[in-house]
């Protein structure tokens, strides 16, 4: 455009420049320079709580959410339905309807709570949990704390073409010639809402991605964050590799920190790259590609490990197992598990290690003893040093700082001062089948969760930027199975800190987990359906366990935190409330009668200290709560008593008036200095009536 602007100068012809002039600005508003895909029509939300009447928008529930018809009359539990593009008249079921909400439509919500764990009653820290579409779930967060978040942690749909996320309740898959335009307007739209809840002065937006999207990722948040500094690194999450046909076998995947303001990188050792301290890595001693399957070729792989049940060590090493002799034929030892290398699926495999070079190693301490697993086909998890990493640690490059109860060495490679990380990181505790899958099958047990990241990789990203900030406020909008309250939690322990931690999830599940429920007559909305949702059946129960230290079954986690001494089973001093999003009657709202249902709202508007109050008197005229830092006054002609109950709690910081009278609203918070003061409702539906709009 400069170019073409210094040509412009040399015509000569005043009226035909200024004609040029005019012509070329009309094409650079509507011609898009930098990343062009094709915006796609805003999605749909399926609304399973909100009741059917005569106008509502619908969808079927067996059908396509974006298949919208409109309700022109209900009789008998049938609506009579107008498709909303071809008109087309249908009488159908009611409950075979669902609600719809388009993106684009001023929404009112709310959030119903679900359940709650306080495992520090002393304690007025409180993190949170929102089942809800992150799209309406981040207009809500925007209401709440537009400006006031420290930093942003997504791992969001790769879009590698398996049926992760959905586009309009669809499931977008490699065939799909629109998946990566469908893939950036999903995106867009969430990250124009995130940027709202940045610290404009100092925050940070953290999204991890691999090689499918991480181009059009870059150009995007290029776009969006003009002021941003921004950059990706490299991290190796998978060390032994994904093997892929024809492909070369993938280990890393890619971070992009977007810094705003006066962000900066703290200098921590803890974040390890290939250049500065790490713990050794341990290999699975348990093959597990499809070459290894125990076989004739190799007879010295396939022996027994003998494992005392009370004191978890190796007592004995049995002998090789010749192929085609079956493992029951093996005499089975007094207080020991017999363990041998199998998967959960009971297929045979071999060990990493010959016998002969296992029971060296297992002298030396290079044998690492993991969890139990009684009710799993190989009984133990056990891991071993590589050739390479023993020369490293002989050679003093790595050095044994220590051994553990099992007599394994605690080895390390030298640590230099504390510096910002490199752009490449080789961390042995990223490694996300370990400390991600593996991990979150220690808690969760046959629940499955595809490709949880490490707890450890998400803790070292976010203590890059909050490790001075003790008190910070972190969002997860797509929080999985909940690595990242997990990480928070964790850091929080170990430093002291006070940070807080929302996170937001849909309660969805894969493409083949829906299949089956709807082969056995379940539709969504059915609490069975809603059971078996990843809100339901992964995120909750991993925030819960782990603040417990307890598995699903309630059984003490066994192990200690990578690189700490601090056991899993010890838990957390940590406080969760799990809250549903749902949507509320703009008028029922203007005329005060879901003040009730606006309580978790305004818990959260004025900072959720303490547990989310409910309200006891729908009678009353004012609710003071001291423990929660906030007050509300419901019936303005009480104001002189309800002043005189907040001046007698100055821990009070956040004050509600319901008025429609601004004038008045403005005498009566004229006395409150540097409190937060809202007018209700006009404050709530001013909010989301104009959102729509910014």
């Amino acid at each position: 455009m400069a170019a073409i602007h210094d040509l412009l100068a040399q015509v000569q012809d005043e009226a035909l420049r200024a004609r040029l002039e005019q012509e070329i600005n009309r094409l650079s508003k509507t011609k898009k320079f930098g990343l062009v895909f094709e915006e796609h029509l805003p999605e749909c939300t399926p609304l399973y709580d909100i009741p059917i009447k005569r106008g509502s928008t619908v969808a079927k529930k067996t059908g396509a959410v974006s298949d919208m018809y409109e309700v022109s009359a209900i009789k008998d539990g049938v609506a009579t339905c107008y498709h909303k593009v071809t008109e087309e008249k249908e009488e159908i079921p009611v409950q075979e309807l669902v609600s719809v909400a388009q993106f684009g439509e001023p929404i009112y919500p709310y959030l119903k709570p679900i359940d709650s764990i306080c495992n520090a009653p002393d304690s007025d820290l409180w993190h949170t949990l929102i089942e809800a579409d992150n799209y309406h779930a981040l207009q809500l967060l925007e209401y709440l704390y537009a400006g006031k978040v420290d930093c942003i942690y997504i791992d969001p749909p790769y879009n590698t073409g398996a049926k992760d996320w959905k586009y309009n309740n669809d499931y977008v898959d490699s065939v799909d010639a629109y998946r990566h335009s469908k893939w950036l307007s999903f995106i867009k739209r969430r990250l124009l809402l995130a940027k709202k809840l940045l610290n404009p002065t100092d925050s940070v937006l953290i999204i991890t991605i691999d090689e499918k999207e991480y181009l059009h990722l870059g150009c995007l948040l290029e776009e969006l964050f003009p002021e941003a500094r921004i950059q990706m690194i490299s991290t190796v999450i998978n060390p032994t590799g994904t093997k892929r046909a024809d492909e070369f076998s993938r280990t890393n995947e890619f971070i992009f920190f977007v810094r705003i303001g006066q962000c900066t990188i703290e200098q921590v050792a803890e974040v390890k790259t290939v250049a500065s301290k790490s713990e050794v890595h341990w290999e699975p001693l348990r093959r597990h590609t499809a070459s290894n399957i125990r076989d004739v070729q190799h007879p010295n792989q396939f022996f027994p490990l003998f494992i005392d049940v009370n004191t978890n060590d190796i007592v004995e090493i049995g002998e090789n197992l010749p192929f085609g002799t079956d493992i029951s034929t093996v005499e089975p030892r007094e207080n020991c598990e017999t363990v041998w290398p199998i998967r959960d699926n009971g297929v045979e495999m071999m060990w990493g290690l010959k016998r002969e070079t296992f029971i060296k190693r297992l002298e030396s301490g290079y044998v690492k003893i993991g969890r139990h697993t009684p009710n799993k086909p190989q009984k133990y998890s056990i891991s071993y040093l590589a050739s390479g990493t023993i020369e490293d640690i002989e050679a003093g490059k790595a050095t044994i700082k220590g051994y553990d109860e099992h007599g394994a060495v605690k080895a390390y490679y030298e640590e230099g001062k504390k510096a910002i990380p490199t752009t490449q990181w080789a961390n042995s505790s990223h490694d996300a089948k370990v400390f991600g899958t593996l991990l979150l099958q220690q808690i969760l047990l046959d629940r499955k969760f595809p490709f949880p990241k490490s707890l450890y990789a998400v803790k070292d990203c976010i203590n890059l930027f909050v490790a001075n900030k003790k008190n910070a406020l972190i969002v997860d909008f797509f929080a999985g199975s909940g690595t990242t309250m997990h990480a928070v939690n964790l850091l929080n322990k170990e430093d002291g800190g006070h940070r807080r931690c929302i996170m937001v999830t849909n309660n969805e599940m894969n493409g083949d987990e829906e299949s089956e429920l709807i082969k056995r007559g379940y539709k969504p909305g059915d609490a069975e359906w809603e059971n078996h949702g990843i809100a339901r059946y992964i995120t909750w129960p991993r925030t819960t366990c782990v603040i417990k230290g307890e598995d699903v079954k309630g059984k003490r986690i066994e192990g200690s935190y990578d690189g700490s001494d601090i056991p899993i089973a010890e838990g957390f001093k940590s406080n969760v409330a799990f809250l549903k999003l749902g949507f509320l009657d703009k008028t029922s709202v203007a005329l005060g009668r879901q003040l009730a249902e606006l309580y978790p709202v305004l818990w959260l508007k004025a900072g959720a200290h303490g547990p989310c109050p409910a309200l006891e008197n729908d009678k009353a005229y004012m609710q003071i709560f001291p423990e929660n830092e906030f007050a509300i006054l419901i019936d303005e002609k009480h104001f002189q008593e309800f002043n005189e109950e907040v001046s007698k709690h100055p821990e009070i910081q956040t004050i509600y008036v319901v008025t429609d009278s601004e004038a008045g609203y403005r005498e009566m918070i004229a006395g409150y200095g540097d409190k937060d003061t809202y007018q209700l409702y006009r404050d709530y539906l001013d909010n989301f009536r104009i959102s729509i709009g910014r």
